[in-house]
């Protein structure tokens, strides 16, 4: 997955949209230059390239209040925020007809701007599932209220989802993961430096004792729901296995019958669990981590069951906080924005709104969207790019040295059986069932995720539906899918901020789009993790033996490279973790290296604004990770997130590149320097 914080932003704004591989017109003048004016002269390339590239932009655009990071991304969504917001309020105004989709999307964003009844609502809002919680008397209405509080978006300890069999691509299977904690993962719970023991500390502290307090609770009872609370997560933090133990697709893949998942959990009545969650006729699970439900079948009779009330009551008040009251809403905030991520102050509320409507009901909001603003033709200029990086791909495995000819005809067939997703969907989701009115915003969401929830289970058992997206059209991301063996390519991802397609040239264009997010995804396929995916999206094992050591000696190189790396304080890069994300970043570059020097631009070789073609592609490769982070939110990431900081996915893969050095002259000595015989090459 590209990733870039998650940001959704529009597929439509044509006049910025890049023009995929298509030729662009070569732009002299440096202001409107997309990549020489937010160069910082005052740094060598060599020593710190992303500070090169990006620096003075990152000088003039310091992290604004509202944000615990600022970058490209946000840039964009800023205007396309504008763009929504007048698609919302004008379906405000024409108070459609009942059950379309203008009418849900204008119900929708009215119910969440009117914030005279959402404080006069309160807590009421959720009063049916905190009274379905108050009235559990023992294990099995625990259970029978934890499978309901599932279906509406506020998950417990038990993680169920449908999707396709690993190792049966054309199966969908339920599957059961580890879950039910509050802070981003287990780490948070036991690592003893300063910083993260300063969150632990609010969040058991004075996070959770607020909260329940303002759902009703006394203070003595806010207290003891706090600390109970507290010691269940701990637990199941201390039952989760560890991010980079979540990469390996053969350990996190047990399938059971229901009969022998019963017999490892006594305690909990399968069967019964799923017919109350909606799920019926299920008698085969794959459960990811075993030993996380036998440690919580354990804990349903460590702790008491007002001990689980407090826990369910805390998995609900969390889930809907940022839809309740102004206290519940700030409290919250305050936590996860300003302690979590280091925000000062809150975005304004109809960008929450607005953000809110986008996360849970985006796809019906983006078929409004795309047939205002986003042209079909766009489709065409990136699938373009796609087939270049592709076989640049090819002519990259023909010519590998350790590879054998067995796995390389096999690596050739999935290349080639790669589906591309481009631009947005050719069938949209079906919102029918959606129902969204003015009354309660709280409510509104709960019928949404619901109604998403609905739109998963209702999945098992049957056909695999090859035309679903998995993101929105507006989203700012990609990513690559092993099951299907396909990539999604949002139209949005292909943005540069402000400036037209005709002005961008196609140095620009391939370090951006074709090496920074089509090469990356594409090389997912073959990273640590999406390798061990046959081209039909089967758990298998292809490669031969030999190969396999090969790959892995070189992959551990990369691993050693990024571990080395210190981002704050005391916290390194965790090297393995984020492994699969720095073999598609590097394999992203080089194809699109080799790609690039196909075209006439860098065939003739022409400078703009005195930066060599090469150079430009170098460049545009980096404003793709043009941004900077809050440390609270940068030792989050190093902590949660299987991807480096964008400022090492800039630097330490240009850093194993023969062209990038070449293009900048770097030298031995320069701090970006490796040893020729020290660097990765994988593809």
């Amino acid at each position: 997955m590209k990733n870039h914080q998650n940001i959704s932003i529009s597929a439509a704004l044509t006049a910025i949209l890049l023009a995929g591989n298509l030729p662009g017109k070569a732009q002299s003048n440096p202001a409107n230059d997309p990549v020489f004016q937010n160069i910082d002269q005052s740094v060598k390339p060599g020593t710190d390239f992303f500070h090169y590239a990006n620096g003075k932009w990152l000088k003039d655009n310091p992290i604004p209040p509202a944000y615990s990071s600022w970058g490209i991304g946000n840039v964009v969504t800023e205007d396309i925020r504008i763009r929504l917001k007048k698609i919302n309020e004008n379906a405000v105004q024409a108070r459609a007809a009942k059950g379309t989709s203008t009418q849900k999307i204008g119900d929708f964003y009215y119910s969440g701007m009117d914030s005279l009844n959402i404080d006069k609502q309160g807590v009421t809002a959720i009063n049916e599932p905190l009274n379905k919680i108050e009235q559990i008397k023992d294990i099995k209405g625990l259970l029978d209220v934890t499978a309901y509080l599932s279906t509406i978006g506020a998950r417990a300890f038990v993680g169920t989802y449908v999707g396709q069999d690993d190792k049966n691509s054309s199966k969908m299977m339920l599957q059961l993961g580890q879950t039910g904690l509050g802070l981003p993962n287990r780490e948070y719970y036991f690592k003893t430096d300063a910083r993260t023991s300063k969150i632990r500390t609010d969040y058991a502290g004075q996070y959770m004792p607020k909260m329940f307090k303002l759902s009703g609770l006394s203070d003595e009872q806010a207290q003891a729901a706090a600390k109970s609370v507290f010691a269940i997560e701990k637990d199941l933090a201390d039952s989760s296995r560890k991010l980079e133990d979540l990469r390996d697709p053969y350990h996190n893949y047990n399938k059971m019958p229901v009969s022998e998942l019963n017999k490892l959990t006594p305690n909990i009545n399968w069967n019964t669990y799923f017919a109350n969650a909606g799920i019926a006729k299920v008698d085969t699970v794959i459960v990811g981590q075993p030993e996380f439900y036998v440690a919580v079948n354990k804990y349903l009779k460590t702790f008491t069951i007002a001990d689980w009330k407090a826990y369910l009551r805390w998995k609900l008040l969390t889930a809907y906080a940022p839809f309740l009251s102004k206290d519940f809403d700030q409290e919250n905030f305050r936590f996860t924005g300003m302690v979590l991520s280091g925000r000062k102050v809150q975005l304004p509320r109809w960008k929450r709104v607005l953000d809110t409507e986008n996360g849970i009901m985006g796809e019906l909001l983006g078929q409004l969207f795309v047939k205002e603003y986003f042209p079909m033709k766009a489709k065409l200029r990136y699938t373009n790019l796609v087939e270049a990086i592709k076989q640049s791909y090819r002519e990259h495995i023909a010519q590998l040295d350790w590879m054998s000819p067995e796995t390389k005809q096999k690596a050739l067939y999935k290349l080639n059986t790669i589906n591309a997703k481009v631009g947005y969907p050719d069938k949209w989701k079906d919102f029918s069932n959606l129902n969204i009115d003015r009354g309660s915003y709280a409510v509104n969401v709960m019928h949404a995720r619901h109604w998403a929830y609905l739109n998963n289970i209702n999945k098992l058992g049957k056909p695999v539906d090859h035309t679903e997206w998995n993101m929105t059209p507006q989203t700012y991301n990609a990513n690559y899918e092993p099951s299907n063996n396909e990539i999604t390519l949002p139209a949005a991802q292909f943005i540069i901020p402000g400036i037209k397609d005709e002005d961008i040239d196609d140095a620009v264009v391939y370090g951006y789009s074709a090496a920074s997010t089509i090469g990356h995804e594409i090389t997912h396929g073959f990273d640590d993790e999406g390798r061990q995916y046959d081209a039909k999206g089967n758990l298998k094992a292809w490669w031969t033996p030999s190969d396999s050591v090969k790959f892995t000696q070189r992959a551990q190189v990369l691993v050693n490279q990024f571990n080395s790396y210190v981002v704050l304080d005391s916290l390194h890069v965790n090297g393995k973790a984020c492994l699969g994300e720095n073999i598609a970043d590097l394999g992203g570059i080089v194809l699109g290296v080799d790609a690039f020097k196909k075209t006439a631009q860098y065939k003739e070789g022409k400078t703009i604004n005195g930066l060599t073609p090469m150079q430009r592609f170098f460049l545009g490769y980096a404003i793709g990770w043009l941004g900077q982070q809050r440390d609270e939110e940068l030792a989050q990431r190093i902590l949660t997130d299987v991807h480096a900081p964008g400022f090492l996915r800039v630097n330490g893969p240009f850093s194993d590149v023969p062209e990038f050095y070449e293009a900048f002259g770097v030298k031995k000595g320069d701090a970006m320097w490796i040893d020729p015989d020290k660097r990765v090459k994988i593809w």
